[in-house]
């Protein structure tokens, strides 16, 4: 046995792993969550319903194929602990745990079928040295594990820009105005790409990353979605 994998039992014996929202002790086929937890996490169902609210935010604005946000997001709820977890206290592992949730879920509903490439949405690699990652690229390997898709990291934001946490609608929507763009359009000539972010508020990052996207290549399709939304 590699001495890692020693320590590694050793520590999870010592100090056994708990789950990230109620604190109980994990059995040994759960990552992060329990299941007790993980089955209350609220989801949204949109990816069943046409015209969801998703898609009605940004119908007229971008064209995509369908879009849909998994989870519904509340401030102090268990799923925003997750997600300040996977942000601002370095468990990028949470994000891959999320991401795999979602992605099998969506693959057995067969909502991922024909979806060639998943591009997340990049962060300014100013603000991904100072986290050590990307979230949504976390998101998106977790979804790569559920379901074989495979993730790109051609989609770049050339800019940085402030963040959109107090902005109104239309502050999000000049904030995040021309600071993505796609390398290697000719990749993704009639592909299908599933454009990824962790929580959707306003869809100003979606739209800003999903136009410049059609920008490059206007023969790619997009599909849409998110971790959370908060409407």
């Amino acid at each position: 046995m590699r001495l890692p994998v020693l320590i590694e039992r050793i520590l999870d014996l010592l100090l056994p792993p708990t789950c990230h929202v109620c604190g109980h002790t994990l059995m040994p086929d759960e990552r992060f969550l329990c299941r007790t937890c993980l089955i209350s996490l609220p989801r949204t169902h949109y990816h069943g319903r046409d015209a969801n609210p998703v898609e009605m935010r940004l119908a007229g604005l971008l064209k995509f194929d369908c879009a849909t946000s998994h989870f519904f997001y509340a401030p102090d709820s268990p799923l925003a602990s997750l997600i300040h977890d996977f942000k601002y206290r370095n468990f990028p592992a949470v994000a891959r745990r999320l991401g795999a949730v979602v992605g099998e879920e969506l693959y057995l509903c067969g909502w991922l079928t024909g979806v060639d490439v998943i591009c997340p949405v990049p962060l300014h690699w100013r603000k991904e040295m100072r986290r050590g990652y990307n979230q949504s690229r976390e998101l998106a390997l977790g979804i790569s594990e559920a379901s074989g898709i495979e993730v790109s990291s051609d989609l770049r934001a050339i800019r940085g820009h402030v963040t959109q946490t107090s902005l109104s609608h239309e502050e999000r929507r000049r904030n995040t105005q021309g600071i993505f763009r796609l390398r290697h359009p000719e990749r993704y000539a009639g592909r299908c790409i599933l454009l990824l972010d962790d929580v959707c508020t306003t869809g100003a990052t979606l739209f800003a990353a999903g136009e410049a996207i059609l920008a490059a290549q206007p023969g790619a399709r997009l599909r849409l979605l998110t971790l959370a939304a908060t409407f």
